[in-house]
């Protein structure tokens, strides 16, 4: 075995225990959530017919308040792109 030293006392077994049952539910809520995500995704291209690639862009950026943000990055890919495509 390695240098990995395991506790011996039972209480501190038990809190490693119990760490572990508290990161396998924090999981089990994760899996849950994206779960719900994706039923509200289709909802709305059921719906809207607004395709889910960007209803998911727009609830990332609504989420991160970064909107400025991504305009400008937008703008820069915009320029490269022109910039390195543009055959002479």
């Amino acid at each position: 075995m390695s240098n990995i030293t395991i506790p011996s006392s039972p209480e501190d077994r038990k809190k490693i225990l119990n760490a572990v049952q508290e990161i396998s539910n924090s999981l089990t809520r994760i899996s849950a959530e994206r779960d719900l995500i994706k039923e509200i995704l289709q909802n709305v291209e059921d719906n809207f017919e607004l395709p889910k690639k960007y209803t998911r862009k727009v609830a990332k950026i609504y989420h991160k308040q970064n909107f400025k943000e991504v305009q400008a990055e937008q703008s820069e890919l915009e320029t490269i792109y022109e910039t390195v495509t543009v055959t002479s």
